[in-house]
């Protein structure tokens, strides 16, 4: 909607992860660096964890992209739901596109091996991205161990990466869990950005859309909106989109901290607060999608589709204001 009005072209603050928006900060560089070793070393588990929305979908769909274009490497990526043991050869042969339809269980383990068991005979490596790997139930994650021990010679057929949110480097400490965690060839935690990142963050997203300083920027700003979201690129992104929205509506040239006060706290007024454990504008996707919460985000979401309804009205008398003018000129 804005991006028009200021030049851009694309949305420079989507909550899709994009490698093509990959910032790299220092602690999104070393864990990069770390996931390259530990991938490279062929065997164990590489291991990553991070805050809700520190940005390990796109450091992930980063390094896929890298790999993409090594013919060494077949990759395959399944996202972990609650997902069982006995279930885990089937989604794991779904994610590497063989075909187990109408197999037994262990029909389908054996397809799945003797598909590993080629690549490896052909020079290739298998890597399995598991996301979401706190949800995995302790039973399934030491199927995956399992699955993982197999080798063709001196060589393991399969790695797997574990991507998680803090639960899971947790879990991973248990003592049930410690044939897992010695196997851990590489493990790192992304954490959020400095103050200096986050502006660095800021702009690098908008300069990959064409952006040329439309609208300025304050200092003040920028340094209100770290305050707001404490570095995680997730609420910088919701932050600054609405910010933009805003400014756009107003026919803004210049963003300052005056602007980001307010329309932070519009943000907080449509979510739950995040209880007593903080007093920000963001509340933690857990906290917003718990059963106990569902009143409220029926209340958040009716107070969004009024802004909208009256967004709409907003730009009806804008483009009615517009024609006016235009014909009034020709007169």
């Amino acid at each position: 909607m804005y991006e028009k009005f200021y030049g851009l072209n694309g949305k420079p603050f989507s909550l899709s992860p994009d490698p093509n928006f990959y910032f790299a900060s220092r602690g999104h560089q070393r864990v990069l660096s770390y996931l390259r070793y530990g991938i490279h070393q062929g065997e164990g588990f590489v291991v990553v964890t991070g805050e809700i929305g520190a940005g390990k979908t796109t450091l992930i769909k980063t390094l896929v992209n890298e790999l993409s274009g090594d013919t060494d490497f077949v990759i395959g990526q399944i996202a972990s739901t609650q997902l069982e043991a006995s279930d885990l050869a089937e989604s794991v042969a779904l994610a590497f596109g063989v075909s187990n339809e109408g197999l037994s269980r262990s029909q389908i383990f054996n397809r799945l091996q003797g598909y590993l068991t080629q690549r490896r005979l052909e020079g290739k490596r298998a890597l399995l991205i598991v996301d979401e790997a706190q949800n995995m139930p302790y039973s399934t994650l030491e199927e995956l161990r399992m699955l993982t021990n197999h080798q063709v010679g001196d060589r393991q057929m399969l790695q797997a990466c574990l991507v998680g949110q803090g639960e899971l480097r947790a879990r991973l400490q248990e003592k049930r869990m410690e044939q897992l965690r010695q196997r851990a060839v590489a493990f790192c935690h992304l954490g959020p950005m400095t103050q200096d990142e986050t502006q660095g963050y800021i702009k690098h997203r908008l300069q990959r859309v064409g952006w040329e300083g439309r609208p300025e920027l304050h200092q003040d700003a920028l340094d209100c909106i770290y305050s707001e979201t404490q570095g995680i690129p997730r609420r910088i992104n919701t932050l600054a989109d609405r910010i933009f929205l805003v400014a756009y509506l107003e026919e803004r040239e210049a963003v300052d901290d005056d602007l980001v006060n307010e329309v932070a706290r519009e943000l907080a007024e449509e979510q739950p607060r995040a209880s007593d454990q903080g007093d920000h504008a963001f509340a933690t996707e857990q906290e917003m999608m718990s059963p106990q919460n569902g009143e409220l985000m029926e209340q958040r979401l009716a107070a969004v589709e009024e802004r909208m309804g009256l967004l709409e009205k907003l730009l009806d008398c804008r483009s009615l204001a517009k024609v006016l003018i235009q014909s009034l000129q020709r007169t």
